[in-house]
């Protein structure tokens, strides 16, 4: 399974999160986001709605009716009720049940030294666990670039 580690340089999770999402929508693959506490994920909850003026991000999160009909869910557990194919870990979220989805994605931010230890620590043990890793890291142009 892959994971892909993206090391946030130029721009926040709230600017770099949603076109990612989109585009796993646009693969056909239902979405969990995971983030590290409750209030964070209210708070995503909140800015998915208006992250666009032309447009939103249909989501919902684990405590809405029905988390199971979401394309998009939104939780701070490791439960996976809408049958995603896959999961990003923000916030310092753990990243330890990745198997039984297409794709991991863990985002950290770079200015922030805990995540950084933590995404190196997650890094190695996600690796030694026979998962296929990869490091993307923004460019000033704000665009991914494939490191490692």
């Amino acid at each position: 399974m892959d994971v892909l580690f993206y090391h946030l340089t130029e721009s926040t999770l709230e600017e770099a999160l949603p076109p990612l999402v989109e585009k796993s929508l646009e693969r056909g693959w239902r979405v969990v986001v995971q983030t590290g506490t409750r209030e964070r994920c209210d708070a995503l909850d909140n800015w998915l709605w208006t992250w666009r003026e032309e447009a939103f991000l249909a989501h919902g999160t684990d405590r809405d009716a029905h988390p199971g009909h979401q394309p998009v869910l939104l939780t701070d557990a490791a439960s996976n009720p809408n049958g995603a194919q896959i999961r990003f870990f923000v916030d310092g979220a753990d990243p330890t049940g990745v198997d039984g989805y297409e794709r991991a994605v863990v985002m950290f931010d770079g200015h922030d030294a805990a995540q950084l230890d933590a995404a190196r620590g997650h890094w190695k043990s996600l690796k030694s666990a026979g998962h296929a890793v990869t490091y993307w890291q923004q460019g000033p142009d704000r665009r991914w670039q494939k490191k490692a």
